[in-house]
């Protein structure tokens, strides 16, 4: 029985199994012998999450627009598949041609959140690979490798990867791949292959890097070896408005979480939120024109039949023609049919003509990010919204017809005292009192106020990487706080689980020592951490008390200005002195303008070779 067959046997036994069997309109086969190589392009999560994700898009149509090269995509096995995988000897496989995903040249993971590492660990598992890269062949093959947001810092995974890519992909997975070409013509081994590599902007081989602690914990030092470079700096696409985008995406025969198209406005943030990596890892800033963004939305929309459009970005409000772009896209989907969302807008550059815009395409309620209860403490994070900006979206919005608000908070933000946390709940009942306040509001319908309070998280490249976390009793304490300070159930609070948050911030500021306690973990039984029917925190401190780690040490500590830290060696263009600045600055209170108020000196412009905005 082939490995096709073995598949179709068991379909009918497993939930959705259209996750499974590949064939979808708009995936894109090629014959193996054909070409010269392969990229199993692997998300560590479900289908349904997977198959949403617009980077993981570009990349897959990038690649096979290459007539020599042959990407195909896996996803991980939810648990009922896999069991039936690993008792019937069913490889991992892709699901263009359904073949192994270990038959092919390279393995390439997307790391977009660290709740999914375990994962990765599966799935090199189920696909027969060794898990650990110093236990992988000599010979050019099987060459494991991850992009995304999380290799900002890669170091708890560094003994599972030969290559980590930073930055923006498009150009750096090109010319990899190129290399690879070469020297597999050339009958390079590994060592070869990765030393070659690791001459290219923006490839980091983590088994050339090693690092010396000092007694308290903290690194003492960092040694290179195989002349690799001492800093590995992003790559980055400079004509973002030429920029290669798909002209098909693959259409599921299953729903998924975002089942949509979905086309890139802009790239980067203006803002500078001191809490936010998105915001500083994808710096500088850079937008598409109207006319571009118009004809991907069209062409997109023609082929694949979708009849919704989700403009991706940071902050869709701050495109500098925002008016132009919208005018243009609504003549078009109006007359289509079809449903354009709008996420990501700023509660500081709403108006009533934005807002008569998204009537035209959205009548669902609006979502606004205020991040803080009190104007002290969205200064501290450089939020740069006052409450007198907030209630006027607000008014706008209700007075437009909306009886719903969304509102985004975050709990344990550095000098957060209960004060601000009572003032999420008071500023929820003034955004309701507002809505009975106003005579032209919507008749026959009951308000509702939606508060959504995440945990802070401290990460990598932001002026808050020094901070600390609050610890899980404090966290629970607050979280009771807001609760009892709410005094209208048409006020609706909901909260992170705080064992997720404190997991999430050891994870992302943690070294190589993380290493083990995510292979310890994953054998004790962790994988689909950021599920909750999944995640077992209790499990996951076994496994630090097994290797001998605090987790405290990583999450509720805070780092002095002149340590070095985990990701110090990687370059994603944003001085770490001008994160020390923004701490300090947050720490007194005061704010930074944005970007195209005036320049903070963050250092891109400098890595760029230009001024961010003429």
């Amino acid at each position: 029985m082939n490995l096709k067959e073995k598949i179709e046997k068991y379909l009918m036994d497993v939930q959705k199994p259209s996750r499974y069997i590949g064939g979808e309109v708009g995936s894109i086969v090629k014959d193996k012998n054909s070409v010269d190589v392969s990229f199993a392009f692997c998300f560590p999560d479900t289908y349904d999450i997977g198959m949403s994700h617009i980077g993981m898009k570009i990349l897959y149509s990038l690649k096979n627009a290459r007539e020599n090269f042959r990407c195909e995509r896996c996803y991980a096995p939810d648990v009922d598949f896999e069991k039936i995988m690993r008792e019937n000897d069913i490889p991992l496989y892709s699901l263009e041609s359904l073949e192994p995903v270990r038959d092919f040249d390279f393995i390439g993971f997307t790391m977009q959140y660290e709740l999914s590492y375990t994962n990765v660990l599966n799935m090199l598992d189920l696909a027969g690979i060794p898990i650990f890269a110093k236990d992988r062949t000599a010979e050019l093959t099987q060459i494991v490798v991850a992009g995304g947001p999380c290799v900002c810092n890669p170091e708890p995974l560094a003994d599972f990867f030969d290559i980590f890519i930073l930055g923006e992909g498009e150009e750096v997975n090109l010319e990899l791949m190129d290399l690879f070409n070469e020297m597999k013509k050339q009958g390079a081994s590994r060592l070869e292959f990765l030393r070659k590599a690791a001459q290219i902007e923006g490839i980091y081989v983590p088994q050339f890097y090693n690092f010396d602690y000092k007694e308290d914990g903290t690194i003492e030092k960092m040694t290179v070896s195989e002349n690799a470079p001492e800093k590995i700096t992003k790559r980055i696409i400079k004509d973002f408005d030429n920029v290669f985008y798909p002209e098909n995406f693959v259409v599921p025969f299953t729903e998924i979480v975002h089942d949509r198209v979905s086309v890139e406005v802009l790239r980067g943030c203006i803002r500078g939120c001191r809490f936010c990596q998105a915001g500083f890892i994808y710096r500088p800033f850079r937008e598409k024109s109207p006319d571009t963004i118009y004809k991907e939305t069209k062409c997109l929309c023609e082929n694949t039949g979708y009849d919704e459009v989700s403009l991706a970005s940071l902050s869709t409000s701050d495109h500098s023609q925002i008016d132009e772009m919208l005018t243009k896209l609504i003549d078009y989907t109006a007359g289509e049919r079809i449903n354009l969302s709008l996420p990501s807008l700023r509660v500081d550059n709403f108006t009533e003509e934005l807002l008569e815009k998204i009537k035209k395409v959205r009548k669902s309620g609006l979502t606004f990010a205020a991040e803080g209860g009190t104007q002290r403490l969205r200064d501290v994070i450089n939020k740069n919204v006052t409450e007198e900006e907030i209630m006027s979206t607000c008014k706008i919005a209700f007075e437009g017809g909306y009886s719903s608000v969304k509102l985004y908070f975050m709990m344990g933000l550095p000098t957060e005292t209960d004060e601000d946390i009572v003032g999420i709940a008071e500023l929820a009942q003034r955004i309701l009192d507002l809505y009975y306040s106003i005579e032209n509001r919507p008749k026959g319908r009951s308000p509702q106020i939606s508060v959504s309070c995440a945990t802070f998280v401290p990460k990598p490249f932001t002026p808050f990487q020094f901070e600390p976390q609050d610890t899980r009793e404090e966290i629970e304490r607050k979280q009771k706080l807001l609760l009892d300070s709410v005094k209208s159930k048409k006020i609706k609070v909901s909260y992170h689980d705080a064992d997720v948050s404190r997991l999430e911030a050891v994870l992302a500021k943690g070294d190589r020592r993380l290493c083990n306690v995510v292979y310890t973990a994953w054998k004790m039984g962790c994988k689909f951490d950021s599920w909750s029917e999944h995640f077992k925190f209790d499990v996951w401190l076994e496994a630090f008390e097994k290797c001998g780690v605090d987790p405290a040490y990583y999450a509720n500590r805070r780092a002095e200005y002149d340590e070095i830290l985990p990701w110090d060696h990687l370059d994603y263009m944003v001085s770490k002195e001008f994160f020390i600045r923004e701490n300090k600055t947050a720490h007194n209170a005061v704010t930074t303008p944005h970007c195209r108020q005036k320049c903070s000196g963050c250092g891109v412009n400098k890595a760029v070779g230009r001024e961010c905005f003429c």
